[in-house]
């Protein structure tokens, strides 16, 4: 039997009144704080979004994130109770393309401070049809995907790329690109709560700074390399090679977990030969098997390159910037920055 129905129409009804009293004693922005007392009820799809809201936001927010650590985000699937709660939110931050399950529950939540992080930046297309392999070229600094093998895998890798036109969506891992977004969701977050625009606006500049510097620590970092080359079993790091022109060797269409075929293998073998590569790196979130494959039969070295999906106590680092930290050392090692 269902106890609420046991409530008196006229408690409901009294309640009600008692509610519209208090909303109206209070700001707008304050409405709908969930138990939160005067704080912005966010939503953030997973980790990247969520550190933004944090570190923007601060005490003026209570942050909810609809992807637990540890679990792959591509692969989320949302409970009834996180779809209600995505519709009771105040803000909605997320990022299109990468969480299709995600993506149609905001459309349909119809939460009015709905941002799209893919909005506050420009996407490039890092797609399938991207050789990746005439290294030997200037142009050819992406190289995000890069084998033919993709066509045939992509429709079951569990990764969504984005749009039919090939997007690429991990616009994090480029601290430049990154900043933008920040941007962008200070300014949002301003005319969703404008009683806290000024700290929001201070939190901003700070959170800017503090990727400019990581920034910095890249450029200078990955500027005298012994080669430029590296080969990660997720092809997450397309931004970040062209920022820091770095070529990216993605074992792309082909599951982590999964084992690389004999004649990629081989390709990769012939690509580490031909670029000076000593590493296979693999992510915190996803099995070291193809990883270790790979590096059993070419004789490379395997390494952690985090993809920043979520925050465990794998992580090399507690946060945002302090695994990007990580991921630099790690490259630096790889590409025998002097």
């Amino acid at each position: 039997m269902n106890v609420r129905r046991l409530i008196p129409s006229t408690a409901v009804a009294g309640a009600v009144v008692l509610g519209l009293t208090a909303l109206s004693a209070c700001s707008t922005s304050d409405a709908a704080d969930g138990g939160n007392g005067d704080k912005l009820k966010v939503t953030a799809s997973f980790y990247p979004m969520q550190f933004l809201a944090e570190k923007i936001g601060g005490e003026h927010v209570a942050v909810t994130s609809l992807t637990k650590p540890g679990v792959e985000p591509h692969d989320l699937e949302l409970t009834p109770r996180q779809i209600g709660s995505i519709s009771e939110s105040d803000y909605v931050l997320y990022l299109k393309g990468i969480q299709p399950a995600v993506d149609d529950a905001i459309k349909q939540s119809g939460v009015k401070n709905t941002v799209d992080a893919a909005t506050l930046t420009t996407l490039e297309n890092h797609g399938s049809e991207v050789s990746g392999h005439d290294h030997g070229e200037e142009g050819d600094e992406h190289g995000h995907e890069g084998e033919e093998a993709h066509e045939e895998h992509s429709e079951g890798d569990g990764h969504n790329h984005g749009e039919e036109g090939g997007a690429d969506p991990h616009i994090w891992l480029d601290p430049v690109k990154y900043a933008e977004v920040a941007k962008g969701v200070g300014t949002s977050l301003e005319k969703a709560d404008p009683d806290h625009a000024a700290d929001y606006k201070k939190n901003t500049d700070a959170l800017v700074a503090e990727l400019g510097k990581l920034n910095t620590a890249y450029e200078t970092g990955l500027k005298n390399t012994a080669t430029k080359t590296f080969i990660t079993t997720h092809s997450a790091f397309g931004y970040l090679a062209e920022r820091y022109g770095l070529t990216q060797q993605g074992i792309a269409g082909i599951d982590p977990e999964a084992e690389p075929s004999p004649a990629r293998i081989q390709e990769i073998h012939t690509i580490a030969e031909k670029e000076k590569a000593t590493t296979v790196f693999f992510e915190t979130l996803a099995s070291d098997k193809t990883a270790t494959t790979l590096a059993k039969d070419t004789g490379l070295r395997t390494g952690v390159l985090d993809p920043l999906e979520g925050i465990t106590d794998k992580s090399r680092g507690a946060d945002y910037i302090q695994v990007m930290e990580s991921n630099l050392a790690a490259l630096q090692k790889a590409l025998g920055a002097k």
